[in-house]
C-alpha cells in the first residue's frame, strides 16, 4: 500500500474501535459524574487516614469509583494525602484504582479485548496495590512521606478548588468568585459552575442530592468533566493504535517480542518489562492506552505483557514530573521504581495464574463477547444520554447560572 493508503487504514482502524467502545465510555462517565456528585472528597480523606485493611480496601473502593484520568487521579490523589490520607490509602490504592480498576476501562477492554482480560485487569491490580501497600509501609521509610508531604503544602500553588488544576492569579483570563473565606480562582467558567454548585449542595445528603433536580445537573456536569479530563487522551490512544497497527510491520513486533523462547519464564518477564518500557515511552494513559494494548497483543506480547502495559499509566513522564513537583525529587523517584517493579511482578504472576487456570486466549484473539449487532443500537442509546447530559448540564444550566452565582456570593 502506498503511505496514504497506509494513513487511511490506520484512521480507520482508529475509527473503529472508537465506534465500539463510545456507548461503554458515556456510561462508564455517567456512573463516575454521579459518584463524583453524591460521594464528597472530605469525606474519603476522612477515613483514608490509617494503614491497614479497612483504609486499603476503602481507598481502592473510593478510587474505582471516582473514575478519572490518570492526570486527574494523581490531582485528586494529591488532595487527600495533603488533607491526611496516608500513602496505603491515597498514593498505593486510591491513585492505582482511580485509573485502572473504573469502570469505564474494564468496558473497553471487555469490547476490545475480551473478559479474561477484564478479570485479570482486576485481579493483577488488586494484588498491585497490595504489593504497593506494602512497599509503602515496610520498605519506605515514614519520614521521606512526611518530607514530601511537607514538601507539597510548602510548594503548592494556587489552585482551582474544583478540578485541581494550578491556574496563575495574575492572569488575564483567569475566573474568580469571591466567597467568605476569600477569593477563589478558576481555570474555566465551567469549573466555576461546578464549584457553586457544590458549595450549594454541600450540606445536603447523598439521599437528598439523588433526589433533586440540582444534584442530577451537577452529576452530569460532573460526567462532562470526566470527558474534559479525558479525550485528549482517547483521541490519543486510539489514533495512535490505528497508526501504528498500519504503518508498523508484523516482523518489527516479533523482534522486539522474540526475547526467550515462547512460553519460558524469560519470555513472559520480557514482555512484561517491555510492557511497561512501552507504556512508560508513549505517554498515552488510563483508558486510551487499551486500544494499543490490542496492538501490541495482537503482535506476540505476553499475556502478563498487556497487564503491565495497562498497568504503566502512572508512570509516564509527565506525570512523574507532576510527582516531583509536588512531592520532591527523591519521592518521584520512589513511586516510579515502585509502581514500574510491581506491574512487571503483578503482570508475571497474572500470565502463570492464568496460564494455570486456562483463562489466556488464544494468541492475539481480540474481541469481546457483545453481540455486534448491539453496538449499533447501544451508541444510539447512549448518544442521547450523552446529549441530555449536555443539555441538562449547560445549556439548561445558562438559564439559572446567574441565580446560582448569586447565592454563592
Amino acid at each position: 500500500m502506498t503511505v496514504t493508503e497506509t494513513l487511511v487504514e490506520g484512521l480507520r482502524l482508529a475509527g473503529e474501535m472508537g465506534w465500539e467502545t463510545w456507548w461503554a465510555l458515556v456510561l462508564g462517565f455517567t456512573i463516575a459524574g454521579a459518584v463524583e456528585t453524591f460521594v464528597s472528597e472530605e469525606r474519603m480523606s476522612a477515613v483514608l487516614g490509617g494503614d491497614g485493611w479497612r483504609a486499603l480496601g476503602l481507598g481502592t473502593a473510593f478510587g474505582a469509583a471516582s473514575s478519572s484520568c490518570s492526570f486527574g487521579a494523581v490531582a485528586t490523589t494529591k488532595s487527600l494525602f495533603k488533607k491526611g490520607a496516608s500513602p496505603v490509602a491515597a498514593l498505593a490504592a486510591f491513585q492505582f484504582a482511580s485509573t485502572n480498576l473504573v469502570i469505564e476501562l474494564g468496558l473497553v477492554m471487555w469490547i476490545l479485548l475480551g473478559w479474561q482480560f477484564v478479570v485479570a485487569d482486576y485481579v493483577a491490580g488488586l494484588l498491585l496495590i497490595g504489593l504497593l501497600a506494602g512497599i509503602f509501609k515496610y520498605v519506605v521509610p515514614e519520614a521521606w512521606f512526611e518530607t514530601a508531604r511537607e514538601h507539597l503544602r510548602s510548594s503548592e500553588g494556587v489552585r482551582d478548588p474544583s478540578c485541581g488544576m494550578e491556574v496563575d492569579p495574575t492572569a488575564d483570563d483567569v475566573v474568580t468568585l469571591d466567597t467568605d473565606g476569600g477569593t477563589e480562582y478558576f481555570c474555566s467558567a465551567s469549573c466555576k459552575s461546578a464549584y457553586v454548585e457544590s458549595q450549594q449542595q454541600s450540606d445536603a445528603t447523598w439521599r437528598d442530592r439523588l433526589l433533586t433536580r440540582d444534584g442530577w445537573r451537577l452529576a452530569s456536569k460532573n460526567a462532562l468533566g470526566e470527558w474534559g479530563m479525558l479525550w485528549t487522551d482517547i483521541v490519543a490512544g486510539f489514533l495512535i493504535a490505528g497508526l501504528i497497527g498500519a504503518f508498523v510491520p508484523r516482523a518489527w513486533w516479533t523482534t522486539l517480542f522474540g526475547v526467550g523462547a515462547e512460553g519460558t519464564l524469560g519470555w513472559v518477564v520480557a514482555s512484561a518489562v517491555i510492557g511497561v518500557v512501552v507504556g512508560v515511552v508513549t505517554f498515552v494513559c488510563s483508558v486510551g492506552n487499551v486500544p494499543f494494548a490490542v496492538i501490541l497483543w495482537s503482535n506476540g506480547i505476553a499475556f502478563g505483557g498487556v497487564m503491565s502495559f495497562i498497568f504503566a499509566d502512572l508512570i509516564v513522564p509527565t506525570i512523574d514530573d507532576a510527582y516531583r513537583r509536588y512531592y520532591g525529587l527523591r519521592m518521584a523517584l520512589t513511586l516510579f521504581v515502585s509502581i514500574f517493579v510491581t506491574a512487571v511482578v503483578a503482570g508475571v504472576a497474572i500470565h502463570y495464574l492464568w496460564s494455570g487456570l486456562g483463562l489466556i486466549p488464544a494468541s492475539g484473539e481480540v474481541g469481546g463477547t457483545a453481540p455486534g449487532g448491539y453496538t449499533t443500537y447501544l451508541n444510539a442509546a447512549f448518544t442521547l444520554v450523552f446529549l441530555g447530559q449536555v443539555y441538562v448540564g449547560y445549556v439548561s444550566d445558562a438559564e439559572g447560572g446567574e441565580t446560582a452565582e448569586s447565592h454563592a456570593s
